[in-house]
């Protein structure tokens, strides 16, 4: 795989977790996870680390191919997200930006 290729994969993401509120119940947060991790964890809720966009975890099915990755669900928010793979072959000089639907 070349190594551009291996820049534009996303190889963490975001996962919704639940902590214990200092004044009872729980509350939603959000972990940094590698995919491997958030795959092997069973984690059901994923969002993009640097848009907060929704993103598809993929395992890795082939010998030479990408390792356990996510991809972005939405073609706009990898146009516009740092780590997506339409924002980093841009040559217009685009800004990144939040996702326009983020995960919450």
């Amino acid at each position: 795989m070349a190594t551009a290729e291996r820049e534009t994969k996303l190889y963490e993401c975001e996962v919704k977790r639940r902590r214990v509120r200092a004044g009872g119940g729980y509350e939603p947060f959000w972990k940094t996870k590698k995919v491997a991790d958030a795959l092997v964890d069973a984690d059901t809720e994923f969002r993009c680390k640097d848009c907060a966009g929704a993103v598809k975890l993929h395992k890795s099915h082939k010998v030479d191919g990408p390792g356990p990755h996510a991809e972005h669900k939405s073609r706009l928010d990898s146009e516009y997200c740092p780590s997506g793979m339409y924002f980093q072959k841009a040559t217009d000089g685009r800004e990144p930006r939040q996702s326009e639907h983020p995960v919450l």
